[in-house]
């Protein structure tokens, strides 16, 4: 893009008053993304561990509390570099908590957390620089195109001038955004604001990658269509993800190992195939999912609410 229309650009994000950094996500073609080997190159690179890490994402003694609420109760769990981890658990079980405090939203109340090597407390800008984070609610502005969403996205992580276009340019295209690039995102799908959404978590190339409900309101093309995105993402590149769902499907296709929350403290961890035959030898993952969320009744009335709202806003 030509200085003046950058410049351009950052007039109209300021009249639109800026948007929120984050993430959704939806798919392309695998052999679409195979038949752009340039693209993928400068896109991402293949991330190394910090020193003296020993996985992507550590808790030790994770607490949260709001009142006499305690929303994520002594949470001990380590996510290894380079795995797909399933975070599940009915309305209000911790999921959202955990993911606010693993993304430096919300500070623990107690306990400790390292993301990609660094503490959450002590070194949350370090911990920001190696994330992206996919939140229910929407992060790309209506009122601007997806080049100023991904343009401004660029500008907060601190992507170099020199880079900044071409990451962007490339970013559209593995996403199959190009054609509608200087389309206000208003008039965009659903399943284009989550691929949008996509790009502006991945455009600095971030180690880990958090999403809370990534394929809610999707249709069931689509929602496969990201799953494929996620899986490529995580094979091709060793991006650690977690992931939180209601869909027991996307858990068992997507995550190798699944925790599952209930009142804030993991009652269960383990693989999909394992957790289903601890509970009987024909057992399907609904029924681990019930036999350990047995005295949920569906959540607090506002994770309710925001759920819905987001389903009807990708609608």
């Amino acid at each position: 893009m030509p200085e003046a229309a950058e410049a351009s650009t950052r007039r109209r994000i300021r009249a639109a008053g800026g948007i929120a950094s984050g993430v959704d996500c939806v798919g392309v073609e695998l052999r679409q993304r195979r038949a752009l080997p340039g693209i993928l190159g400068p896109m991402f690179q293949r991330r190394k561990p910090e020193p003296g890490a020993t996985g992507a994402i550590e808790m030790t003694g994770l607490t949260l509390q709001f009142g006499t609420l305690v929303a994520v109760d002594h949470i001990d769990c380590q996510v290894p570099h380079g795995e797909i981890f399933g975070l599940l658990g009915a309305n209000g079980a911790g999921k959202t908590s955990t993911i606010k405090m693993l993304t430096t939203l919300l500070p623990p109340s107690a306990g400790r957390a390292c993301v990609a090597g660094y503490d959450v407390v002590a070194a949350p800008a370090e911990v920001r620089r190696r994330i992206g984070y996919v939140p229910q609610m929407l992060s790309a502005d209506g009122a601007l195109t997806g080049y100023e969403n991904l343009l401004l996205s660029a500008r907060l992580y601190g992507v170099g001038r020199a880079t900044r276009r071409r990451r962007i340019e490339d970013a559209l295209e593995f996403m199959g955004l190009t054609a509608f690039a200087h389309r206000l995102v208003k008039t965009y799908s659903g399943g284009m604001i989550r691929r949008l959404e996509l790009a502006q978590a991945t455009l600095h190339q971030p180690k880990v990658l958090f999403l809370d409900e990534p394929t809610i309101g999707l249709d069931p093309v689509a929602r496969r269509s990201v799953w494929e995105r996620l899986a490529d993402l995580n094979r091709e590149f060793g991006i650690t993800i977690l992931l939180t769902t209601h869909d027991m499907e996307e858990a068992e296709q997507l995550c190798r190992d699944i925790a599952i929350l209930h009142a804030g403290r993991i009652a269960v961890r383990g693989r999909p195939a394992e957790l289903k035959a601890s509970i009987a030898p024909t057992a399907t993952l609904d029924q681990v999912f019930a036999h350990y969320s047995a005295m949920s009744e569906g959540g607090r009335l506002r994770d309710t609410a925001q759920t819905r709202r987001t389903a009807r806003r990708l609608g």
